[in-house]
């Protein structure tokens, strides 16, 4: 049964279900940062996704890029799944400008996160939702 590791849970707002993944947004106000986690237990590679499950996390990913370049558009869309420290298989997909806190090295550990304020979030999570479907 899938369960979201705990870590994301506590570094992320819901914002929508799609086929495959459940989309959350990083609760850090310096990037708008969706991150995608397919719903299936045991999952850390993409390669331990089924074929259609991979084309369908690609999809999902272009889906959200697409979305956040509607929604506020960046200078670059980054796209990475690390699991380095959480090894639950998630991608990250940052909105990323050129005068943002961490351009243009990666966005981790480059300041700390600045969770968004209670409008802002609102605001933000508003924004996403039309555009995400």
């Amino acid at each position: 049964m899938f369960e979201l590791n705990p870590r994301i849970q506590a570094d992320t707002v819901p914002v929508t279900e799609w086929p495959l993944c459940r989309v959350l947004l990083m609760n850090d106000s310096n990037y708008p940062w969706l991150v995608l986690v397919p719903r299936q237990a045991g999952v850390v590679e993409i390669t331990d996704l089924a074929a259609e499950d991979q084309h369908a996390l690609l999809d999902e990913i272009t889906r959200a890029s697409t979305a956040l370049r509607r929604a506020v558009a960046p200078h670059r869309i980054n796209i990475a799944a690390l699991g380095n420290v959480v090894a639950q298989l998630h991608v990250h997909v940052i909105a990323r400008e050129t005068d943002d806190a961490a351009w243009p090295k990666p966005v981790w550990g480059a300041v700390p996160a600045v969770p968004y304020a209670p409008g802002t979030l609102e605001t933000r999570l508003a924004a996403l939702r039309a555009v995400l479907g």
